[in-house]
Protein backbone atom coordinates (compact mmCIF):
# COMPACT_ATOMS: atom_id res chain seq x y z
CA UNK A 1 0.00 0.00 0.00
CA UNK A 2 3.00 2.30 0.08
CA UNK A 3 2.89 5.17 -2.42
CA UNK A 4 6.10 7.03 -3.28
CA UNK A 5 6.32 10.47 -1.68
CA UNK A 6 6.36 12.94 -4.54
CA UNK A 7 4.91 16.43 -5.07
CA UNK A 8 3.17 14.99 -8.13
CA UNK A 9 0.73 13.50 -5.60
CA UNK A 10 -0.34 17.04 -4.71
CA UNK A 11 -1.11 17.64 -8.38
CA UNK A 12 -3.18 14.45 -8.56
CA UNK A 13 -5.30 15.52 -5.58
CA UNK A 14 -5.82 19.11 -6.70
CA UNK A 15 -6.68 17.99 -10.24
CA UNK A 16 -9.39 15.76 -8.82
CA UNK A 17 -10.80 18.18 -6.22
CA UNK A 18 -10.43 21.66 -7.67
CA UNK A 19 -10.51 21.52 -11.48
CA UNK A 20 -12.60 24.69 -11.82
CA UNK A 21 -10.68 26.85 -9.34
CA UNK A 22 -8.29 29.47 -10.64
CA UNK A 23 -4.78 28.03 -10.74
CA UNK A 24 -2.67 30.69 -12.38
CA UNK A 25 -2.59 34.35 -13.38
CA UNK A 26 0.13 35.54 -15.74
CA UNK A 27 -0.72 39.00 -17.02
CA UNK A 28 -3.87 38.63 -19.10
CA UNK A 29 -3.69 34.82 -19.02
CA UNK A 30 -5.87 33.06 -16.46
CA UNK A 31 -6.03 29.27 -16.15
CA UNK A 32 -8.15 26.95 -14.04
CA UNK A 33 -6.48 23.89 -12.59
CA UNK A 34 -8.13 21.74 -15.27
CA UNK A 35 -6.63 23.95 -17.97
CA UNK A 36 -3.27 24.18 -16.24
CA UNK A 37 -2.87 20.42 -15.82
CA UNK A 38 -4.06 19.80 -19.38
CA UNK A 39 -1.20 22.01 -20.58
CA UNK A 40 1.24 20.19 -18.28
CA UNK A 41 0.12 16.82 -19.67
CA UNK A 42 0.48 18.03 -23.25
CA UNK A 43 3.97 19.33 -22.45
CA UNK A 44 4.82 15.89 -21.07
CA UNK A 45 3.53 14.25 -24.25
CA UNK A 46 5.49 16.71 -26.39
CA UNK A 47 8.69 15.98 -24.46
CA UNK A 48 8.22 12.27 -24.97
CA UNK A 49 7.69 12.89 -28.68
CA UNK A 50 11.04 14.72 -28.65
CA UNK A 51 12.63 11.59 -27.21
CA UNK A 52 12.82 12.56 -23.55
CA UNK A 53 12.74 9.52 -21.28
CA UNK A 54 13.00 8.88 -17.54
CA UNK A 55 16.25 10.20 -16.11
CA UNK A 56 16.90 12.67 -18.94
CA UNK A 57 17.58 16.28 -17.94
CA UNK A 58 15.56 19.24 -19.23
CA UNK A 59 16.97 22.72 -18.59
CA UNK A 60 14.73 25.78 -18.23
CA UNK A 61 15.76 29.45 -18.27
CA UNK A 62 12.85 31.79 -17.61
CA UNK A 63 11.39 34.38 -15.24
CA UNK A 64 8.21 33.64 -13.30
CA UNK A 65 5.85 32.77 -16.16
CA UNK A 66 3.11 30.20 -16.71
CA UNK A 67 5.52 28.15 -18.83
CA UNK A 68 8.12 28.13 -16.09
CA UNK A 69 5.56 26.86 -13.57
CA UNK A 70 4.33 24.22 -16.02
CA UNK A 71 7.87 22.84 -16.26
CA UNK A 72 7.72 21.81 -12.58
CA UNK A 73 4.94 19.35 -13.49
CA UNK A 74 5.34 18.57 -17.17
CA UNK A 75 8.99 17.52 -16.88
CA UNK A 76 9.04 15.38 -13.69
CA UNK A 77 5.85 13.47 -14.43
CA UNK A 78 7.69 11.94 -17.42
CA UNK A 79 10.38 10.73 -15.02
CA UNK A 80 12.79 13.31 -16.41
CA UNK A 81 14.77 15.73 -14.22
CA UNK A 82 14.17 19.48 -14.32
CA UNK A 83 17.21 21.80 -14.27
CA UNK A 84 15.96 25.34 -13.45
CA UNK A 85 18.73 27.83 -14.29
CA UNK A 86 19.41 31.26 -12.81
CA UNK A 87 18.76 33.62 -15.72
CA UNK A 88 21.15 36.22 -14.29
CA UNK A 89 24.19 34.06 -14.88
CA UNK A 90 26.65 34.77 -17.67
CA UNK A 91 26.34 32.87 -20.93
CA UNK A 92 29.46 30.84 -20.07
CA UNK A 93 28.02 29.86 -16.67
CA UNK A 94 24.73 28.86 -18.30
CA UNK A 95 26.64 26.78 -20.86
CA UNK A 96 28.57 25.06 -18.06
CA UNK A 97 25.37 24.11 -16.20
CA UNK A 98 23.66 22.79 -19.33
CA UNK A 99 26.70 20.72 -20.27
CA UNK A 100 27.50 19.54 -16.73
CA UNK A 101 23.91 18.45 -16.06
CA UNK A 102 23.79 16.56 -19.35
CA UNK A 103 20.60 18.33 -20.39
CA UNK A 104 19.30 17.13 -23.75
CA UNK A 105 16.53 19.75 -24.05
CA UNK A 106 16.91 23.46 -23.31
CA UNK A 107 13.84 25.67 -22.86
CA UNK A 108 14.27 29.43 -22.70
CA UNK A 109 12.19 32.55 -22.46
CA UNK A 110 12.59 35.00 -25.33
CA UNK A 111 14.86 37.25 -23.25
CA UNK A 112 17.48 34.47 -23.12
CA UNK A 113 17.32 32.94 -26.60
CA UNK A 114 20.30 34.97 -27.78
CA UNK A 115 22.28 34.00 -24.67
CA UNK A 116 21.81 30.31 -25.44
CA UNK A 117 22.51 30.79 -29.15
CA UNK A 118 25.92 32.24 -28.25
CA UNK A 119 26.99 29.00 -26.56
CA UNK A 120 25.47 26.32 -28.79
CA UNK A 121 28.94 25.09 -29.71
CA UNK A 122 29.65 24.49 -25.99
CA UNK A 123 26.58 22.29 -25.43
CA UNK A 124 26.71 19.62 -28.16
CA UNK A 125 24.66 17.20 -26.06
CA UNK A 126 21.51 19.28 -26.44
CA UNK A 127 19.17 17.74 -29.01
CA UNK A 128 16.32 20.26 -28.93
CA UNK A 129 15.96 23.96 -28.18
CA UNK A 130 12.48 25.19 -27.20
CA UNK A 131 11.47 28.87 -27.09
CA UNK A 132 8.96 29.29 -24.26
CA UNK A 133 8.06 32.72 -25.64
CA UNK A 134 9.19 34.47 -28.80
CA UNK A 135 9.77 32.84 -32.17
CA UNK A 136 13.25 32.49 -33.62
CA UNK A 137 15.02 30.35 -36.20
CA UNK A 138 16.49 27.10 -34.90
CA UNK A 139 14.08 27.10 -31.96
CA UNK A 140 10.96 24.99 -31.52
CA UNK A 141 7.88 26.91 -30.39
CA UNK A 142 6.55 25.89 -26.97
CA UNK A 143 2.93 26.82 -27.58
CA UNK A 144 2.90 25.01 -30.95
CA UNK A 145 4.33 21.89 -29.31
CA UNK A 146 1.62 21.95 -26.64
CA UNK A 147 -1.16 22.63 -29.16
CA UNK A 148 -0.03 19.74 -31.32
CA UNK A 149 0.53 17.24 -28.51
CA UNK A 150 -1.80 14.55 -27.27
CA UNK A 151 -3.73 15.07 -24.06
CA UNK A 152 -2.22 11.91 -22.61
CA UNK A 153 1.32 10.63 -22.17
CA UNK A 154 3.03 7.47 -20.97
CA UNK A 155 3.41 7.72 -17.18
CA UNK A 156 6.53 5.87 -16.00
CA UNK A 157 6.90 4.48 -12.47
CA UNK A 158 8.58 7.07 -10.23
CA UNK A 159 10.32 6.24 -6.98
CA UNK A 160 10.57 8.79 -4.19
CA UNK A 161 14.37 8.59 -4.27
CA UNK A 162 14.46 9.45 -7.99
CA UNK A 163 15.82 12.84 -8.93
CA UNK A 164 13.19 15.55 -9.28
CA UNK A 165 15.43 18.55 -9.96
CA UNK A 166 19.08 19.55 -10.13
CA UNK A 167 19.46 23.07 -8.72
CA UNK A 168 22.82 24.73 -9.22
CA UNK A 169 24.44 26.81 -6.51
CA UNK A 170 25.71 30.30 -7.26
CA UNK A 171 29.34 29.20 -7.62
CA UNK A 172 30.79 32.42 -6.16
CA UNK A 173 34.14 30.82 -5.30
CA UNK A 174 34.19 27.87 -7.72
CA UNK A 175 32.16 26.24 -10.46
CA UNK A 176 28.45 25.91 -9.60
CA UNK A 177 27.52 22.63 -7.95
CA UNK A 178 24.39 20.71 -8.96
CA UNK A 179 22.23 19.96 -5.92
CA UNK A 180 20.28 16.74 -6.47
CA UNK A 181 16.79 17.08 -5.00
CA UNK A 182 14.64 13.95 -4.90
CA UNK A 183 10.87 13.63 -5.05
CA UNK A 184 10.94 12.73 -1.35
CA UNK A 185 12.98 15.83 -0.45
CA UNK A 186 10.46 18.15 -2.11
CA UNK A 187 7.42 16.33 -0.71
CA UNK A 188 8.71 16.51 2.86
CA UNK A 189 9.62 20.19 2.56
CA UNK A 190 6.16 21.00 1.19
CA UNK A 191 4.42 19.22 4.06
CA UNK A 192 6.67 20.94 6.59
CA UNK A 193 5.99 24.31 5.02
CA UNK A 194 2.24 23.83 5.24
CA UNK A 195 2.48 22.76 8.89
CA UNK A 196 4.28 25.96 9.85
CA UNK A 197 2.86 28.34 7.21
CA UNK A 198 -0.73 27.14 6.81
CA UNK A 199 -2.41 27.84 3.48
CA UNK A 200 -5.82 27.08 2.05
CA UNK A 201 -8.14 27.33 -0.93
CA UNK A 202 -8.77 31.03 -0.46
CA UNK A 203 -5.09 31.97 -0.62
CA UNK A 204 -3.57 33.81 -3.55
CA UNK A 205 0.20 33.62 -3.76
CA UNK A 206 2.33 36.29 -5.44
CA UNK A 207 5.53 35.07 -7.13
CA UNK A 208 8.00 37.68 -5.87
CA UNK A 209 10.58 34.89 -5.46
CA UNK A 210 12.26 33.41 -8.58
CA UNK A 211 10.89 29.94 -9.29
CA UNK A 212 14.37 28.75 -10.26
CA UNK A 213 15.71 29.44 -6.75
CA UNK A 214 15.50 26.17 -4.78
CA UNK A 215 12.36 25.44 -6.81
CA UNK A 216 10.78 28.63 -5.52
CA UNK A 217 11.38 27.29 -1.99
CA UNK A 218 9.07 24.45 -3.20
CA UNK A 219 6.11 26.87 -3.40
CA UNK A 220 5.87 25.71 -7.03
CA UNK A 221 4.20 22.65 -5.49
CA UNK A 222 3.07 24.00 -2.09
CA UNK A 223 0.57 26.46 -3.55
CA UNK A 224 -0.88 23.78 -5.81
CA UNK A 225 -1.13 21.29 -2.94
CA UNK A 226 -3.91 23.30 -1.30
CA UNK A 227 -5.62 24.46 -4.49
CA UNK A 228 -4.54 28.09 -4.02
CA UNK A 229 -3.80 30.47 -6.91
CA UNK A 230 -0.37 31.28 -8.37
CA UNK A 231 -0.02 34.93 -9.46
CA UNK A 232 3.07 35.40 -11.62
CA UNK A 233 5.38 38.39 -11.36
CA UNK A 234 8.04 38.38 -14.06
CA UNK A 235 10.23 41.10 -12.54
CA UNK A 236 10.25 42.36 -8.98
CA UNK A 237 9.29 46.00 -8.80
CA UNK A 238 7.88 47.38 -5.52
CA UNK A 239 5.23 49.43 -7.28
CA UNK A 240 4.08 46.42 -9.32
CA UNK A 241 4.09 44.30 -6.17
CA UNK A 242 1.58 46.62 -4.53
CA UNK A 243 -0.49 46.85 -7.70
CA UNK A 244 -0.88 43.07 -7.83
CA UNK A 245 -1.45 42.73 -4.10
CA UNK A 246 -4.41 45.09 -4.41
CA UNK A 247 -5.76 43.94 -7.79
CA UNK A 248 -5.35 40.19 -7.24
CA UNK A 249 -6.21 40.09 -3.52
CA UNK A 250 -2.82 38.59 -2.64
CA UNK A 251 -2.66 36.96 0.78
CA UNK A 252 0.84 35.45 0.81
CA UNK A 253 4.26 36.01 -0.75
CA UNK A 254 7.89 35.01 -0.23
CA UNK A 255 10.75 37.48 -0.36
CA UNK A 256 14.41 37.81 0.52
CA UNK A 257 15.22 40.60 3.02
CA UNK A 258 16.52 42.89 0.27
CA UNK A 259 13.17 42.60 -1.52
CA UNK A 260 11.40 43.45 1.74
CA UNK A 261 13.55 46.57 2.05
CA UNK A 262 12.41 47.63 -1.42
CA UNK A 263 8.78 46.99 -0.49
CA UNK A 264 9.12 48.94 2.77
CA UNK A 265 10.59 51.89 0.88
CA UNK A 266 8.09 51.90 -2.00
CA UNK A 267 6.49 55.27 -2.82
CA UNK A 268 3.67 56.26 -0.49
CA UNK A 269 1.20 56.39 -3.37
CA UNK A 270 1.97 52.75 -4.23
CA UNK A 271 1.48 51.62 -0.64
CA UNK A 272 -1.75 53.56 -0.20
CA UNK A 273 -4.72 51.23 0.12
CA UNK A 274 -2.62 48.09 0.50
CA UNK A 275 -4.53 45.52 2.52
CA UNK A 276 -3.37 44.53 5.98
CA UNK A 277 -2.92 40.92 6.96
CA UNK A 278 -0.69 39.85 4.05
CA UNK A 279 1.58 37.00 5.19
CA UNK A 280 5.22 37.14 4.18
CA UNK A 281 7.75 34.32 4.34
CA UNK A 282 11.31 35.63 4.33
CA UNK A 283 14.58 33.75 3.98
CA UNK A 284 17.73 33.76 1.87
CA UNK A 285 19.73 35.93 4.28
CA UNK A 286 19.30 36.98 7.90
CA UNK A 287 16.70 39.80 7.90
CA UNK A 288 17.27 42.86 10.04
CA UNK A 289 14.93 43.31 12.98
CA UNK A 290 14.39 46.89 11.81
CA UNK A 291 13.02 45.67 8.47
CA UNK A 292 10.65 43.24 10.16
CA UNK A 293 9.45 45.95 12.53
CA UNK A 294 8.74 48.34 9.64
CA UNK A 295 6.85 45.81 7.51
CA UNK A 296 4.69 44.61 10.38
CA UNK A 297 4.20 48.02 11.99
CA UNK A 298 3.65 50.22 8.95
CA UNK A 299 1.87 47.78 6.62
CA UNK A 300 0.18 45.52 9.15
CA UNK A 301 1.59 42.40 7.53
CA UNK A 302 2.87 39.29 9.32
CA UNK A 303 6.37 38.00 8.68
CA UNK A 304 7.50 34.42 9.19
CA UNK A 305 11.26 33.97 9.08
CA UNK A 306 12.52 30.60 7.83
CA UNK A 307 16.03 29.38 7.08
CA UNK A 308 17.49 26.79 4.80
CA UNK A 309 19.72 26.13 1.83
CA UNK A 310 19.34 24.77 -1.69
CA UNK A 311 20.95 21.58 -0.35
CA UNK A 312 18.12 21.13 2.18
CA UNK A 313 15.17 21.50 -0.21
CA UNK A 314 15.33 24.25 1.37
CA UNK A 315 13.75 24.83 4.83
CA UNK A 316 15.29 23.50 8.03
CA UNK A 317 14.26 26.09 10.63
CA UNK A 318 11.33 28.42 11.27
CA UNK A 319 11.10 31.26 13.75
CA UNK A 320 8.07 29.74 15.38
CA UNK A 321 5.86 32.22 17.28
CA UNK A 322 5.20 31.43 20.93
CA UNK A 323 2.43 32.78 23.20
CA UNK A 324 4.99 34.50 25.42
CA UNK A 325 6.11 36.59 22.43
CA UNK A 326 2.73 38.37 22.47
CA UNK A 327 3.68 40.24 25.65
CA UNK A 328 6.78 41.75 24.02
CA UNK A 329 6.97 45.19 22.45
CA UNK A 330 7.02 45.28 18.62
CA UNK A 331 10.74 46.08 18.74
CA UNK A 332 11.51 43.17 21.09
CA UNK A 333 9.36 40.81 19.04
CA UNK A 334 11.15 41.86 15.83
CA UNK A 335 14.50 40.98 17.39
CA UNK A 336 13.27 37.44 18.04
CA UNK A 337 11.66 37.19 14.60
CA UNK A 338 15.04 38.01 13.05
CA UNK A 339 16.42 34.77 14.49
CA UNK A 340 16.38 31.60 12.40
CA UNK A 341 14.42 29.76 15.08
CA UNK A 342 13.87 26.06 15.61
CA UNK A 343 13.82 23.02 13.33
CA UNK A 344 10.66 22.32 11.35
CA UNK A 345 8.62 19.31 12.45
CA UNK A 346 9.64 17.54 9.23
CA UNK A 347 13.18 18.78 8.58
CA UNK A 348 15.17 16.47 10.85
CA UNK A 349 17.88 16.81 13.48
CA UNK A 350 19.44 20.28 13.48
CA UNK A 351 22.44 21.10 15.64
CA UNK A 352 24.97 23.89 16.11
CA UNK A 353 28.36 22.29 16.72
CA UNK A 354 32.02 23.11 17.24
CA UNK A 355 34.87 21.69 15.17
CA UNK A 356 34.75 18.46 17.19
CA UNK A 357 31.03 18.04 16.34
CA UNK A 358 30.01 18.78 19.93
CA UNK A 359 26.92 20.89 20.52
CA UNK A 360 27.64 24.45 21.59
CA UNK A 361 26.07 25.62 24.86
CA UNK A 362 22.73 27.40 24.59
CA UNK A 363 24.12 30.68 25.86
CA UNK A 364 23.45 32.97 22.89
CA UNK A 365 27.19 33.65 22.60
CA UNK A 366 29.18 30.54 21.67
CA UNK A 367 29.46 30.28 17.89
CA UNK A 368 29.31 26.99 16.01
CA UNK A 369 28.28 25.65 12.62
CA UNK A 370 24.71 24.66 11.72
CA UNK A 371 24.53 21.00 10.66
CA UNK A 372 21.46 18.93 9.84
CA UNK A 373 20.41 15.42 8.90
CA UNK A 374 16.97 14.38 7.74
CA UNK A 375 14.59 13.78 4.86
CA UNK A 376 15.04 17.19 3.26
CA UNK A 377 18.81 16.86 2.80
CA UNK A 378 19.92 16.50 -0.82
CA UNK A 379 20.99 13.25 -2.41
CA UNK A 380 24.34 14.89 -3.12
CA UNK A 381 26.05 17.07 -5.70
CA UNK A 382 25.61 15.86 -9.27
CA UNK A 383 28.76 14.21 -10.65
CA UNK A 384 30.83 15.59 -7.76
CA UNK A 385 31.57 12.85 -5.20
CA UNK A 386 34.37 14.81 -3.51
CA UNK A 387 32.18 17.84 -2.80
CA UNK A 388 29.36 15.53 -1.69
CA UNK A 389 31.63 13.72 0.78
CA UNK A 390 32.89 17.02 2.19
CA UNK A 391 29.40 18.49 2.62
CA UNK A 392 27.93 15.33 4.18
CA UNK A 393 30.88 14.36 6.36
CA UNK A 394 30.10 12.79 9.71
CA UNK A 395 26.56 11.91 8.67
CA UNK A 396 25.36 15.53 8.67
CA UNK A 397 25.06 18.21 6.04
CA UNK A 398 27.39 21.07 6.93
CA UNK A 399 25.78 24.42 6.16
CA UNK A 400 28.80 26.70 6.41
CA UNK A 401 26.69 29.08 8.53
CA UNK A 402 28.02 30.29 11.87
CA UNK A 403 25.36 30.58 14.57
CA UNK A 404 24.62 30.67 18.27
CA UNK A 405 21.79 29.02 20.19
CA UNK A 406 19.81 31.05 22.70
CA UNK A 407 18.58 29.58 26.01
CA UNK A 408 15.12 29.07 24.48
CA UNK A 409 16.65 26.86 21.78
CA UNK A 410 16.30 29.41 18.98
CA UNK A 411 19.17 29.39 16.51
CA UNK A 412 20.56 32.77 15.53
CA UNK A 413 22.94 33.06 12.56
CA UNK A 414 25.92 35.32 13.11
CA UNK A 415 27.39 35.00 9.63
CA UNK A 416 28.56 32.70 6.92
CA UNK A 417 31.70 31.06 8.30
CA UNK A 418 33.62 32.57 5.40
CA UNK A 419 32.16 36.04 6.13
CA UNK A 420 33.03 36.24 9.83
CA UNK A 421 35.44 39.16 10.20
CA UNK A 422 38.42 38.44 12.43
CA UNK A 423 39.95 41.75 13.45
CA UNK A 424 42.81 41.82 15.93
CA UNK A 425 41.80 38.36 17.16
CA UNK A 426 38.16 39.40 17.73
CA UNK A 427 35.30 37.84 15.79
CA UNK A 428 32.89 40.37 14.29
CA UNK A 429 29.49 39.41 12.90
CA UNK A 430 28.77 41.40 9.75
CA UNK A 431 25.08 40.53 10.21
CA UNK A 432 25.03 42.22 13.61
CA UNK A 433 26.62 45.43 12.30
CA UNK A 434 24.33 45.48 9.24
CA UNK A 435 21.27 45.01 11.42
CA UNK A 436 22.24 48.01 13.53
CA UNK A 437 22.96 50.22 10.51
CA UNK A 438 19.49 49.46 9.17
CA UNK A 439 18.05 51.03 12.32
CA UNK A 440 19.54 54.36 11.31
CA UNK A 441 16.73 56.43 9.76
CA UNK A 442 18.95 57.49 6.84
CA UNK A 443 20.02 53.98 5.81
CA UNK A 444 18.08 51.91 3.28
CA UNK A 445 20.56 49.04 2.75
CA UNK A 446 23.90 48.07 4.22
CA UNK A 447 26.55 45.41 3.74
CA UNK A 448 29.63 44.91 5.88
CA UNK A 449 32.69 42.96 4.76
CA UNK A 450 36.19 42.36 6.05
CA UNK A 451 39.04 43.90 4.10
CA UNK A 452 42.81 43.59 4.66
CA UNK A 453 44.22 45.91 7.30
CA UNK A 454 47.93 46.41 8.07
CA UNK A 455 47.38 46.67 11.82
CA UNK A 456 44.42 44.38 12.53
CA UNK A 457 44.82 41.74 9.80
CA UNK A 458 41.38 42.63 8.49
CA UNK A 459 38.81 45.22 9.47
CA UNK A 460 35.10 45.78 8.84
CA UNK A 461 34.13 48.11 6.02
CA UNK A 462 30.56 49.20 5.34
CA UNK A 463 28.83 49.78 2.00
CA UNK A 464 25.73 51.87 2.51
CA UNK A 465 22.74 52.84 0.36
CA UNK A 466 20.93 55.87 1.74
CA UNK A 467 17.20 56.38 1.50
CA UNK A 468 16.07 58.79 -1.24
CA UNK A 469 16.51 62.33 -0.02
CA UNK A 470 18.36 61.27 3.14
CA UNK A 471 21.85 62.41 4.07
CA UNK A 472 24.47 61.02 6.41
CA UNK A 473 28.20 61.36 6.88
CA UNK A 474 30.72 58.67 7.79
CA UNK A 475 31.24 60.43 11.12
CA UNK A 476 27.51 60.33 11.91
CA UNK A 477 27.23 56.62 11.09
CA UNK A 478 30.41 55.85 13.01
CA UNK A 479 29.02 57.60 16.10
CA UNK A 480 25.71 55.74 15.67
CA UNK A 481 27.44 52.34 15.60
CA UNK A 482 29.73 53.12 18.53
CA UNK A 483 26.76 54.18 20.61
CA UNK A 484 25.29 50.68 20.38
CA UNK A 485 28.16 48.27 19.73
CA UNK A 486 31.68 47.64 20.98
CA UNK A 487 34.09 50.02 19.27
CA UNK A 488 36.11 47.22 17.63
CA UNK A 489 32.95 46.24 15.69
CA UNK A 490 32.62 49.68 14.12
CA UNK A 491 33.43 49.81 10.38
CA UNK A 492 36.75 51.48 9.63
CA UNK A 493 35.23 53.10 6.55
CA UNK A 494 31.77 53.87 5.19
CA UNK A 495 31.45 53.76 1.42
CA UNK A 496 28.23 55.28 0.07
CA UNK A 497 26.91 53.53 -3.06
CA UNK A 498 23.76 53.79 -5.15
CA UNK A 499 23.10 50.05 -5.04
CA UNK A 500 24.54 46.80 -3.69
CA UNK A 501 25.43 43.88 -5.97
CA UNK A 502 22.88 41.12 -5.57
CA UNK A 503 22.02 37.70 -6.92
CA UNK A 504 18.70 37.09 -8.67
CA UNK A 505 17.27 35.98 -5.32
CA UNK A 506 18.26 39.19 -3.54
CA UNK A 507 21.34 37.99 -1.68
CA UNK A 508 24.10 40.57 -1.42
CA UNK A 509 27.24 39.43 -3.24
CA UNK A 510 29.86 40.18 -0.64
CA UNK A 511 32.64 38.68 -2.73
CA UNK A 512 32.02 41.50 -5.22
CA UNK A 513 32.30 44.09 -2.46
CA UNK A 514 35.58 42.60 -1.26
CA UNK A 515 36.96 43.26 -4.72
CA UNK A 516 36.08 46.96 -4.44
CA UNK A 517 38.71 47.84 -1.85
CA UNK A 518 40.26 50.41 -4.23
CA UNK A 519 36.94 52.28 -4.25
CA UNK A 520 37.01 52.84 -0.51
CA UNK A 521 38.25 56.22 0.54
CA UNK A 522 40.35 56.58 3.66
CA UNK A 523 37.90 57.91 6.21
Amino acid sequence: MEVPLTPLEFARRTRALYPDREALVDGALRLTYAQFFDRCDRWSAALQTLGVTAGDRVACIAPNTHAQLESFYGVPQTGAVLVPINYRLSHDEIAYIIAHSGSTVVCAHEDYLETVDRVRDQIPGVRHFVALEGKQDRWLDYESLIAGAAAEFARPPIDETDLLTINYTSGTTSRPKGVMITHRNAYINTVGTLLHVPMGLADRYLWTLPMFHANGWTFTWTVTAVGAAHVCLRKVDPVKVFELIKAERISLLCAAPTVLIGVANAPAEARAGAPKGVRVVTAGAPPAAATIERIEGELGWTITHVYGLTETAPFITVCEPRPEHDALTPSERAVIKARQGVELITSGDLRVVDEAMKDVPHDGATVGEIVVRGNVVMKGYYNDPDATAQALRGGYFHSGDAAVVHPDGYVDIRDRLKDVIISGGENISSVEVEGLLLRNPAVQEAAVVGLPDAKWGEAPHAFVVLKPGATATPEELRAFVREHLAHFKCPHAFNFVTELPKTATGKIQKFVLRGRRSAISAQ
